[in-house]
């Protein structure tokens, strides 16, 4: 039986059990053994991390190739257009080549946490909220991605990877969920040979 664990990983936590510095890794949160989270979210960025004991499963939801789809709520500073955002969804040129397309959206304001530390305000620059969605997962993607149209991101939260979210987890907040094999692989698990 496979485990995945479902954590919402607080701001300032490093995507990994140990730390040569000192710093919050998985291990202050998550005291299990044998999992390994699949896939990276940034030391300052907050959100949905899944870690599992299935390679298998860790590949599918971080190969390129499988492209999961992930969500991303995203304080930018600055206040887009909606044309503004059409370089995203038409794939956005960065430094490693052209993202593939995008999905994204200027929302209102999410209810969220309060980030610890706060997010830093400037009075006479305003901010704005975006959801987006991509399929990939290039080191820094959505702030380079953002940073590229000409709206820095302040605050990046993963809400969802494939059809796992949030649901709820309060930063350090987990939760385990157990994946059963498809029917037709646990009936051939279960025959008995003669």
């Amino acid at each position: 039986m496979t485990r995945l664990i479902l954590f919402n990983k607080p701001y300032g936590v490093l995507t990994q059990f140990t730390d040569k510095e000192g710093r919050a890794v998985l291990a202050d949160y998550i005291p299990l053994k044998g999992v390994y989270p699949a896939g990276r979210l940034d030391r300052d960025s907050e959100g949905l991390l899944l870690l599992t004991d299935n390679g298998k499963l860790a590949h599918q939801l971080t190969h390129p190739g499988k492209r999961s789809w992930k969500t991303y709520l995203v304080q930018v500073e600055g206040v887009p257009h909606d044309k503004d955002l059409q370089p995203l969804r038409n794939g956005v040129l960065l430094k490693d080549g052209p993202a593939l397309p995008a999905r994204a959206a200027i929302i209102e304001e999410p209810d969220l946490w309060p980030r610890d530390p706060p997010v830093r305000y400037r009075t006479n620059i305003p901010t704005c909220w975006l959801e987006i969605r991509i399929r990939e997962g290039r080191n820094r993607q959505i702030r380079r991605m953002t940073a590229a149209i000409g709206f820095p991101t302040l605050r990046l939260v993963r809400t969802s990877i494939s059809q796992w979210a949030l649901d709820g987890l309060q930063p350090g907040q987990w939760k385990q969920v157990s994946l059963h094999p498809p029917q037709h692989q646990r009936k051939k698990q279960g025959k008995i040979s003669r």
